[in-house]
């Protein structure tokens, strides 16, 4: 299976295989293997321009090892994930009784409205 994505550069429409982060405070690029999902403040690379990756005068780099072969996904990756949302469901229609609110923080997730919740699944699909 080959990324969907492609090189951050402008005008290379090249598969993307290494993210690229910044760490400002610490004056410090990252690179390492693609990313599982874009980020807004990372910029995926192609092999050429991973390789030819130039920091500002003072900055230092850290080069994670990037993978020689794409990973691809395995049978068993998805049988989990399904067995994953199966349980989760369960335990959700497991609960009888409306949640009540405690005192907690504002972290506190909110009260069962009753309504479904719709999950965040991203699907990557082939070119």
């Amino acid at each position: 299976m080959g990324s969907l994505r492609t090189c951050s550069r402008s005008a290379c429409q090249r598969a993307a295989v290494a993210t690229l982060t910044f760490v400002y405070s610490d004056s410090t690029a990252v690179l390492g293997p693609l990313a599982t999902y874009a980020e807004p403040h990372c910029y995926d690379l192609c092999t050429t321009h991973a390789e030819r990756l130039t920091v500002p005068r003072g900055w230092e780099v850290v080069r994670l090892a990037l993978p020689s072969t794409p990973a691809e996904p395995h049978p068993d990756d998805l049988v989990a994930l399904v067995n994953a949302v199966r349980e989760a469901a369960t335990d959700r229609s497991q609960d009888t009784g409306p949640a009540v609110r405690g005192s907690k923080g504002s972290l506190e997730p909110p009260a069962n409205t009753g309504g479904v919740r719709r999950g965040h699944l991203r699907i990557l699909r082939e070119q």
